[in-house]
């Protein structure tokens, strides 16, 4: 399959997921219980007030047709007015998109750069002393919910040895950097404005580590399950006879192939982590769109929870291309450029 043929084929499956998500979740957001103009109004309000909100928002319409006109806007960037902030949707959303896509986009990095190498340590040494700690240390990670791992944190390196910021995402006596990006530490790089970077650090520390050590500790099962067995192949034996060192057997000829499962189960992991990030955001007080878009739910702003949903679609589909595009790369049986395999 030649590069255009595989790029084309993945953008349309995606183009058609995301149409699906939209419409079951555009479906789904009308059959919470509650009337939307009725609690954006609140209990005073008169029937009169109540069926002219629904008019303007259009609710009076039969379902297709909403639904036509939702999907219209959102193809112009339109994603509706919000009657939880009263504000456009797409603009909550690129107020607090930053945020949450920061702090993923951390727990990502020490997903990647501690869970792999921590899985090759173990493969290394299995059935050692190291690898039985290694392993028992990635489940507890892996059984342990973040929040209760946000807890646990925000208690003993805050509230206890106070070493760590809990709250937001920078100190209020800094205030954020220049937005160029909307992610603190890249703009205060960009900006070189060191102390707002090292605060900014600070701040987002505790809540990525919580965040990702489910991750750490799946991506390092996984990695030392992959490396083991392929310790076991008989291309691993004839470079120990050539001569070569144990960790470039490891890192050159162990690790591509079992790299493949891992970031694909990777690859799941984070772009589900942009909509479950809500409960590590609440207990750190981080401003980001998971949490706005639980806020969306309970206030039954059908263009909030529609808008934040087919963001998180969105996010998820893209990744999960680019880790379909990593696996194609790291896989010999796969070729670019050429109608056969």
């Amino acid at each position: 399959m030649t590069l255009a043929g595989y790029l084309r084929q993945r953008s349309l499956a995606a183009l058609v997921t995301f149409l699906g998500v939209s419409i079951l979740i555009f479906g789904i957001a009308r059959l919470i219980p509650g009337d939307p103009a009725r609690i954006a109004l609140g209990p005073t309000a008169t029937a009169e007030q109540v069926r002219d909100l629904q008019i303007t928002l259009g609710l009076d319409l039969p379902l297709p047709v909403q639904y036509l006109r939702y999907i219209g806007g959102v193809l112009r960037g339109d994603l509706g007015p919000s009657l939880y902030t009263n504000h456009a949707v797409a603009l909550d959303l690129a107020e607090t998109f930053p945020a949450t896509f920061e702090l993923v986009l951390v727990s990502a990095l020490l997903m990647i750069g501690l869970g792999i190498p921590l899985g090759i340590i173990a493969a290394r040494g299995r059935d050692g002393r190291l690898d039985n700690t290694l392993r028992l240390t990635a489940l507890l990670g892996v059984v342990t919910p973040s929040f209760v791992w946000a807890v646990v944190f925000m208690l003993v390196f805050s509230a206890t040895l106070g070493w760590l910021p809990i709250i937001g995402r920078i100190s209020p006596e800094l205030g954020p950097p220049r937005s160029l990006t909307g992610l603190y530490l890249v703009d205060s790089l960009l900006t070189a404005d060191l102390p707002r970077f090292t605060d900014a650090l600070a701040h987002i520390t505790l809540p990525a580590i919580a965040l990702a050590l489910a991750g750490i500790g799946q991506a390092a099962r996984l990695t030392r399950a992959n490396m083991v067995e392929t310790y076991a192949r008989p291309y691993i034996e004839a470079a120990r006879a050539y001569g070569l060192s144990e960790w470039r057997i490891a890192t050159r000829f162990a690790l591509r192939p079992a790299l493949s499962p891992v970031l694909t189960v990777l690859g799941l992991d984070i772009a589900a982590k942009l909509g479950s990030a809500f409960l590590v955001e609440s207990v750190f007080n981080w401003p980001g769109m998971a949490r706005y878009g639980v806020q969306t739910i309970l206030h039954k702003d059908l263009n909030g929870i529609v808008g934040t949903v087919l963001v998180i679609a969105a996010f998820f589909l893209l990744v999960n291309g680019v880790i379909d595009f990593l696996v194609a790369l790291l896989d010999p049986r796969i070729r670019f450029g050429s109608s056969r395999r």
